[in-house]
């Protein structure tokens, strides 16, 4: 792990330029710079330190896109006091924000190879970055696939992005909902009945997984059954991460600390802690 920049470390006042609600309880926030500093840089996968006044500071995954470093986009669950305060602030009110932290998917590792994309929930907004980086460079990837899986259509997120790509030629777009009522025509199951289904070579494929823990556990297994070996399978493991610094142990996996070690981890570096389900 690299030491954190005094960028990182030191907080920066951003005011909101715009909010969108995405779900009941989720809402995407695009900050602008008080200050006049340089654009925001990240990698695809990596963390902010989002702090509102008065009440607190979360992490928080971002879900721009890594090729406009001048706009700053934060999806945000309200989960919590804090991310419930964020979640409400209007246009022109302001955080600070601390960043970016953590480690990234490996997009650049993965030229030459399929990707395959399988998340569910609120999972998607960690890896539309990568989603974005990848089609920026289209031309240096085989097979590209997003499989992607909410509770009910009402509680899926970027769904016009998610049409928009899906009437692209050069991605293959699945989605699947856990319930659904009359008037759904879309899958219906668990995210990991589309794997089996999916189009895509097991032998030079990468797969990057972000959801709930036993999604997770159980799209490893489907990915394994499918031949996809343990070196190439990442997992964000974005679990009760508070501090983002590993001195609260709240995302404490065995030996690791998500905030420092992570999010992102190669699955056969953790594999003996998700075994484990008392860690």
């Amino acid at each position: 792990m690299k030491p954190l920049s005094t960028e990182s470390i030191l907080p920066r006042i951003y005011r909101v330029q715009q909010s969108n609600q995405e779900t009941y309880d989720t809402w995407t926030l695009e900050f602008e710079p008080v200050d006049d500093h340089d654009d925001f840089s990240f990698t695809p996968g990596q963390f902010n330190m989002v702090y509102g006044f008065g009440v607190g500071e979360v992490p928080v995954s971002i879900s721009g896109d890594p090729t406009k470093p001048e706009r700053l986009i934060h999806t945000i669950r309200s989960v919590g006091a804090v991310s419930r305060a964020l979640c409400l602030l209007k246009k022109g009110e302001e955080v600070t924000v601390r960043g970016p932290y953590g480690t990234h998917w490996p997009v650049e590792d993965s030229v030459g190879h399929a990707v395959l994309i399988v998340t569910g929930g609120v999972g998607l907004p960690p890896l539309r970055p990568a989603i974005y980086q990848l089609l920026a460079n289209r031309e240096h990837y085989g097979r590209i696939v997003l499989l992607y899986g909410a509770r009910t259509p009402q509680d899926m997120l970027y769904t016009t992005e998610l049409k928009r790509w899906r009437a692209r030629f050069d991605i293959d777009v699945e989605t699947t909902v856990d319930t659904a009522k009359p008037g759904w025509h879309g899958n219906v199951g668990v995210v990991t009945t589309l794997i089996p289904r999916a189009n895509f070579d097991p032998q030079h494929t990468k797969a990057f997984i972000c959801g709930p823990e036993i999604m997770t556990r159980f799209t490893i297994l489907e990915l394994q059954n499918r031949g996809v070996t343990t070196e190439n399978i990442f997992v964000s493991m974005e679990r009760n991460m508070k501090c983002g610094n590993g001195l609260c142990g709240h995302c404490q996996l065995g030996s690791v600390f998500v905030c420092k070690d992570g999010p992102v981890f190669r699955y056969d570096q953790i594999q003996p802690f998700l075994s484990k389900r008392e860690i």
